[in-house]
């Protein structure tokens, strides 16, 4: 153990020797500050040790609108062949942190993110950065230093990272700090998260290489050594050949898939010509600046970067039980170099604090954007991990989904959106209902109070649609068990309630929607909880809510709009088959859904409530899909709670304005219910004919209100 910490640079005696060397280096740092003309401009030159140190960079002061731009698509995979052509060129320098232009201006209170890249599967300097400036689109929600080591440098990596770290963090003692490790760098950054237990860290881990040991290249490596000096530049190319990930393309196979790369930025709403002939242009573009990527390590520092990736993986290895930071893994399932699937698992059950998603169509470079359309700040969001300060806050540190990110949810479930047309109405103050959200305020705080659909089926579109039209999220007050581990599925894939997460449902408590109220924000809230969502057979439009007035004292205090709403539809969609009932006959299923929710009995919010509202049983519903109708959606007359101070201290009004509420939801149902009778489009069909000949889907007729 001893000769692995010496080895990988760890011990406290080779620390204190190298540490005078690396803070002087630190004078010297190349920094990409400027793009002008779409190009980068290199600054070279002294800088002050303390704003490398202490983080005082660019800050501005912008709060994230919804569907604020993050960038993506607006840089082509040649832009970014181009940049890491020009970082890598020699300049003589010592190993340094670097800020990719597409990072800046972070924004003000950002937690520090450290990257650090793969530094030895990758075989060209090119690509490791490549990589880097591609992976970091957008990325303004943290002040990012990405680590950067010369060819011929030979400083101990795990030195230079953790001098850094501990000097971010005595300036700054209570904001987290983003460890995040890609491949080698996983090593690195759990080695380092070891040391530091007393630091607070966030390590997220892209195929860590601390599976190294059992690595598909394992039997090749002592050809490197072997290898003639002539024949070094085409050893990337033989890994190539012997992991199978090119066939007919000669670039080395740590990069990724060349079309996916060419398509990035490619419009997918346009024709299959107008795809096909971007792609072309594209690749034409693309592929004449790869050969600038022929910069291989040379033989020497790649045999020292592969000795520090074995002892790293085995110090890393041997200091499991020493991290208690919390660790968020992303693992490949088609990873041609490392074990990744098995090894994320292996490190679930060894960590203390740790997560798993797994992606099976990805490959090695998992932190390419173009690898399969998720990038790591996505991913972030939707587990709840970004946070400013040591406790996660579900509204002070939420950040709104961007333009990519609203594409996304739209392409990975747009099916209800499709199939379901949704018609949207809304009343006026005048009482005049119109299609479309204008009934709706628009200044907060605005309370939503409505009906919950089987399966929540009405969440999704309602969603999209204030989004679409008016360019407010919409945060829903969702069941707390949706954030804890008890739904968490085997296979760790990314799920549908990481996109409720990533599109600002937060769990039920009177905490979160008093802050909500006090920032002014649109809340959705449904009273009747997953009782109403999971109703039995019979019970489809029934509202099953709390005797007491919950939301209307505090909607008060906050001087809130209410807006009742009803939405119909799920019997359009769907036939409900098998109900909790049935289930619980069937004697396997049965013993599974008690058990299930057992478990889940301390996340039962409603506990010691009266009334059928307490029964919080928690099961998926046995449901036959019908040839689609239509949902429906009223929005009913605005409620304003300026002025009704008096239903703070007087509960018998508060009571009567909560039945008040619930009349009016009942009231939009059966409204809705008798009008989509009169709906000459509701069967799909007619839909689909109206919209091939006529309208975009959102434009199909529908009733006269």
């Amino acid at each position: 153990m001893a000769s692995t910490m010496n080895s990988f640079s760890l011990s406290p005696p080779h620390f204190a020797s190298n540490f005078e060397r690396i803070a002087q280096s630190r004078y010297s740092i190349r920094c990409l500050s400027v793009k002008v003309n779409g190009a980068v401009k290199e600054e070279r030159g002294k800088v002050d040790l303390a704003s490398v140190i202490e983080g005082k960079g660019s800050e501005k002061e912008v709060k994230l609108e919804a569907l604020w731009d993050d960038g993506y698509g607006t840089e082509t995979v040649q832009d970014y062949l181009d940049y890491a052509g020009d970082i890598i060129k020699p300049d003589g320098g010592p190993v340094r942190w670097f800020t990719p232009i597409s990072c800046e201006p972070h924004l003000r209170g950002s937690p520090l993110l450290l990257f650090l890249p793969e530094l030895v599967l990758y075989v060209s300097c090119s690509i490791s950065l490549f990589i880097i400036m591609v992976f970091f689109l957008g990325l303004r929600v943290f002040d990012v230093r990405c680590m950067h080591i010369p060819v011929q440098d030979r400083t101990p990596f795990a030195v230079w990272v953790e001098e850094t770290l501990r000097a971010e963090h005595s300036s700054c003692p209570n904001k987290p700090i983003y460890l995040v490790g890609d491949s080698f760098g996983g090593c690195l950054a759990l080695a380092v998260a070891a040391r530091n237990p007393d630091i607070d860290l966030v390590v997220i881990l892209a195929n860590p290489a601390t599976s190294f040991g059992r690595a598909q290249l394992q039997p090749f490596l002592p050809l490197l050594e072997a290898l003639p000096n002539e024949l070094h530049s085409a050893f990337p190319y033989f890994l190539s050949f012997v992991m199978a990930i090119w066939i007919s393309v000669r670039i080395p196979c740590d990069l990724g898939d060349p079309v996916k790369m060419a398509a990035v930025n490619i419009d997918t709403a346009g024709t299959p010509n107008q795809y096909f002939e971007q792609l072309a242009n594209n690749l034409r573009a693309m592929l004449p600046r790869l050969s600038g990527l022929a910069d291989i390590i040379p033989k020497e520092t790649l045999l020292w970067r592969l000795k520090q990736l074995k002892t790293g993986a085995a110090y890393a290895n041997s200091r499991l039980h020493a991290v208690k930071a919390e660790v968020l893994v992303l693992a490949s399932g088609k990873d041609g170099m490392l074990p990744s699937r098995d090894e994320a698992w292996r490190l679930l059950k060894s960590l203390k604090n740790c997560n798993i998603r797994y992606f099976k169509d990805n490959g090695h470079t998992i932190l390419l954007i173009e690898e399969d359309g998720i990038n790591l700040l996505t991913i972030i969001k939707a587990t709840n991990m970004y946070r400013r300060s040591r406790n996660h806050d579900y509204v002070m540190d939420f950040l709104p989904p961007s333009k990519s990110e609203f594409k996304l949810a739209i392409e990975g479930n747009g099916l209800l959106q499709n199939f379901g047309g949704p018609v949207f109405l809304s009343t006026m103050k005048d009482g005049k209902i119109v299609r479309g959200l204008d009934g709706v305020p628009e200044e907060g705080p605005v309370l939503l109070v409505g009906y919950h659909m089987l399966m929540g089926l009405e969440l999704s579109p309602l969603v999209q649609q204030f989004l679409h039209e008016k360019k407010i999220l919409v945060r829903g007050i969702a069941h707390p068990t949706l954030f804890s581990d008890v739904i968490e599925s085997e296979n760790k894939e990314f799920p549908f309630y990481d996109y409720t997460k990533l599109f600002g449902a937060l769990p039920v408590s009177a905490s979160n929607l008093f802050k909500l109220f006090k920032t002014k924000s649109h809340v959705l809230l449904y009273p009747g909880g997953a009782r109403e969502a999971l109703h039995k057979r019979g019970e489809e439009y029934k509202l099953f809510w709390p005797d007491q007035p919950e939301f209307v004292r505090m909607a008060a205090r906050f001087e809130a709009t209410i807006v009742p709403f009803g939405v119909i539809g799920e019997d359009d969609l769907a036939q409900l088959v098998l109900d909790y009932n049935d289930m619980m006959k069937i004697p396997y299923l049965g013993d599974l859904i008690r058990s299930e929710n057992e478990k889940a009995q301390e996340f039962n919010f409603r506990a010691g409530v009266s009334g059928e509202v307490a029964n919080q049983d928690l099961y998926v519903p046995g449901i036959v899909p019908k040839i689609p109708g239509r949902l429906y959606y009223l929005f009913g007359k605005p409620i304003q709670m300026k002025g009704r101070k008096e239903t703070l201290k007087d509960r018998e009004k508060a009571r009567e304005l909560y039945l008040s509420i619930k009349s009016e939801v009942e009231a939009s149902m059966s409204y809705l219910l008798k009008k989509r009778e009169q709906d000459p489009y509701r069967n799909i069909i007619d839909r689909a004919m109206y919209r091939a000949f006529r309208a975009p889907m959102d434009q199909v007729p529908t009733f006269e209100p």
